[in-house]
C-alpha cells in the first residue's frame, strides 16, 4: 500500500511499516496544503492511507466520498506511539482503503 503521513505523524513510524511506501507530506511540498487540499491531493496521486494525528478530521470533512482511507493516531508522542508499533502496524496490513479507523 502507498500510505502518506502527514506533519503531525512521528517520522520514525515509518520504518515500522515495512512492506508499504510511506512518504510524508513535505517530500512531494504538501505540507502548506489544508485537510481537504492534503486527502485531495493524496487521493489524486494514488495513495490508499493518509496517517494523520489530526482528531478533527472527520468533523472538518466530509469523508463519505473519498477512496482514501484514514488512520488517526491518537497520540503524538513518538516515545508512546513506539510501544505500539506492532499493533498500528497490524493495523495498517489490515485495513482497507475508504476505511476510517483510530488507534
Amino acid at each position: 500500500m502507498k500510505l502518506l503521513s502527514d506533519q503531525g505523524t512521528p517520522v520514525p513510524l515509518r520504518r515500522h511499516l515495512h512492506h508499504h511506501t510511506v512518504d510524508t507530506a513535505s517530500e512531494p511540498n504538501w505540507s502548506a496544503l489544508e485537510n481537504g487540499e492534503l486527502i485531495a491531493a493524496a487521493e489524486s496521486n494514488g495513495y490508499d492511507f493518509l496517517i494523520t494525528t489530526d482528531r478533527n478530521l472527520c468533523y472538518q470533512q466530509n469523508l463519505d466520498e473519498r477512496k482514501i482511507g484514514i488512520i488517526v493516531l491518537l497520540n503524538s508522542s513518538w516515545p508512546q506511539l513506539q510501544r505500539r508499533v506492532k499493533e498500528i502496524a497490524d493495523l495498517v496490513n489490515e485495513a482497507n482503503p475508504g476505511e476510517y479507523l483510530e488507534i
